[in-house]
């Protein structure tokens, strides 16, 4: 009867992942049958542990992380929990062998978000973002090449890169969110108070390069997940555009959107291109 609990569970995580993320959902619904439901249970899990340092407000938010830490582990540990989410990520992390440090150093930087509020230098910077979407890319990497090490070493990289990409693009439309509601500032040597168009598109050059350096692995991925990865590197570099394109002080005020009808769009784009193998 056990099979019944884990079908609940992943159907959790699939919930997780269409209640949260329009945008995600929508390009994990493109990936193989055959991978889709554990990139939906990594999602719930890493989902869950940053809407406890992100919203939980009113709540002792390093009480629940701590809890949530200690699930986590035991999950691991006995293959098993009673938490849904948990158990869901437990069985992926178990299917594909993913390394412990990726876990951990994810963990690390969402624990870093308890407490840390500006991120000065770039080693600082760089180590969150290594712990809070770089390890996330290589989590899923590990479901896309299925357990096959030479191809997921070749793919490392490129996956780390894309991982960053999509993270900093998240702290450029976020800005006012992070800064005004959390109190927090990602980008090293930057005044968000201040921030003009010379520091916006030095941060822009910087997405870019990790999108050019990402593409690249994209198009040696697996028939099964080339096209939900390409689907999702089109989402937020036409995000990245709307951003490039918006002046530094829209920015600050507001939080800038692809529309579904944009989505779909891309949608659309992306399935011609990747069925002319132009990825």
């Amino acid at each position: 009867m056990k099979a019944i609990f884990d079908n609940v569970s992943y159907g959790c995580s699939k919930l997780v992942t269409e209640s949260y993320s329009t945008s995600f959902s929508l390009a994990t619904r493109m990936l193989g049958t055959s991978i889709r439901n554990d990139i939906y249970n990594i999602y719930g899990f890493v989902r869950f542990a940053d809407e406890i340092v992100d919203t939980f407000h009113d709540y002792d938010k390093e009480t629940l992380f701590n809890n949530f830490e200690k699930e986590l582990y035991s999950a691991l540990e006995n293959k098993i929990s009673l938490n849904p989410i948990l158990n869901s990520f437990q069985f992926t992390f178990h299917s594909y062998d993913i390394p412990m440090h990726l876990v951990e150093a994810f963990m690390k930087s969402m624990r870093m978000d308890l407490v840390k509020k500006e991120y000065a230098t770039t080693a600082e910077y760089k180590e969150y973002i290594y712990g809070s979407a770089d390890v996330v890319g290589l989590m899923c990497l590990c479901v896309f090449v299925n357990g096959d090490k030479e191809k997921y070493n070749s793919l490392k990289d490129t996956a780390m890169a894309l991982g960053s990409a999509f993270q900093k693009v998240n702290f450029l439309r976020d800005l006012k969110a992070d800064y005004e509601l959390l109190e927090r500032s990602y980008f090293p040597n930057t005044n968000l108070l201040e921030l003009d168009e010379a520091s916006k598109k030095r941060i822009v050059a910087e997405i870019e390069a990790d999108f050019a350096k990402g593409f690249s692995g994209i198009e040696k991925l697996p028939p099964e997940a080339k096209f939900g990865v390409y689907t999702a590197f089109k989402y937020y570099k036409r995000l990245l555009a709307k951003l490039k394109k918006t002046p530094p002080l829209e920015i600050k005020n507001t939080r800038i959107r692809v529309p579904n009808y944009e989505k779909i769009g891309l949608l659309a784009k992306s399935y011609v291109n990747y069925k002319l193998h132009l990825v």
